[in-house]
């Protein structure tokens, strides 16, 4: 930690509000459970996307993973 023994607060992606990284955060980078499985909602409806170029349908051939 700093020596100012004050913990690093970061804005919850979600709401805004400050969260201290604290192990007892449990939810950090989020404030609550609640911003936590907002976030991940938008993730799922795909309304939150990391960008790049989309992967060819046969890219899946390409590839040995066996």
């Amino acid at each position: 930690m700093p020596s100012s023994d004050k913990p690093l607060v970061v804005k919850c992606p979600t709401c805004k509000r400050p969260v201290p990284w604290t192990p007892e955060q449990k939810f950090k980078p989020f404030c609550c459970e609640r911003c936590k499985l907002i976030d991940l909602g938008e993730w799922a409806m795909e309304e939150k996307k990391i960008p790049g170029e989309p992967l060819s349908e046969d890219s899946d051939e390409n590839n040995d993973w066996h």
